[in-house]
């Protein structure tokens, strides 16, 4: 069995369904990305596939087992990075990964190597016994990653890994879960959409409880059109009329037009315009990209 099975998942508060009929498999040392804006689900989902909710319907097995009928054995066999620390902060990172691995049962020798090694793979060696407590909010995310990745778990959970790290330190972030790469199946949530570019072989974008799309980025991004022009003009509404035959939405005052050649669609967009009496203040193009899928398919910024 693949180590992440999802099939019919529904999750309900009262009358609202925040997970709804949601299906995927994670394959064997895949990174899976989930986004979506806030209230999408996402943490549900996450919170439903590591056991800290019970779902109301549906079949989801992580590492091979049922995560209702064999919650214990799940647990065994994953590691999680929450969005808000967990870390015991009166305790050095040294005693927060020694009390962690003993919790899964590893002996003293085993203990000692496997600390050593999670700590160089995020670069903390120097501060394995400083307390946690005077680390920053990264170093603070480095060690959780660590203690996560200490027991070799199956697969690992992330929640917003990066969430209000700086670029340098997101980036260093996403160098260790490289390097992990095809060991451990590894499932993330993320507001970054140039970090699931980046990470991820395949993601699902969910919107209100259902995925609403599921492919690798790459796939993705070829599903529109291969340039997006952004458009700033003293009446936008006007000139969004004027232009039905193409798929456009409005942004923030601006309209988005993706199409395969900008070069050709540009002297018919000032033409239109200039039929239409509204002046182009001004134009923008560039590639579509994995966060141009996400608007369109969302009608959001992420």
């Amino acid at each position: 069995m693949k180590p992440i099975v999802v099939r019919g998942l529904v999750k309900k508060f009262g009358e609202l369904r925040a997970v709804d009929g949601v299906s995927f498999e994670v394959e064997d040392g895949e990174i899976f990305g989930l986004l979506g804006p806030n209230g999408a689900g996402k943490t549900t989902t996450i919170k439903i596939l590591v056991t800290l909710l019970k779902p109301t319907s549906g079949e989801v097995f992580v590492a091979g087992n049922d995560v209702i009928k064999k919650p214990s054995l799940v647990r065994k066999s994953i590691g999680v990075v929450f969005q808000d620390t967990t870390l015991e902060l009166d305790f050095t990172a040294r005693e927060n990964l020694d009390f962690h691995a003993r919790l899964y049962g590893m002996t003293k020798e085993e203990r000692k190597r496997r600390i050593e090694e999670v700590l160089s793979l995020v670069e903390l060696s120097e501060n394995a016994d400083q307390l946690v407590k005077n680390f920053s909010g990264g170093m603070k995310r480095r060690l959780e990653i660590a203690r996560g990745l200490l027991h070799f778990p199956k697969v690992l959970f992330l929640d917003e890994p990066t969430l209000g790290l700086d670029a340098r330190t997101r980036r260093r972030i996403w160098k260790y879960l490289k390097e992990f790469k095809g060991e451990t199946t590894i499932m993330l949530t993320t507001h970054y959409i140039e970090e699931a570019e980046k990470l991820c072989d395949r993601v699902a974008i969910m919107q209100r409880g259902r995925i609403i799309a599921m492919d690798s980025p790459e796939r993705l991004v070829r599903q529109l059109e291969g340039e997006r022009v952004t458009i700033r003009a003293e009446n936008v509404l006007k000139l969004k009329s004027a232009l039905k035959d193409y798929s456009v939405l409005e942004n923030n005052g601006r309209l988005e037009i993706f199409v395969k050649n900008a070069e050709y669609f540009l002297p018919k967009l000032f033409e239109i315009a200039r039929a239409e009496g509204v002046a182009i203040e001004e134009v923008g193009v560039r590639k579509a990209s994995l966060e141009d899928i996400y608007v369109k398919l969302t009608g959001g910024e992420i």
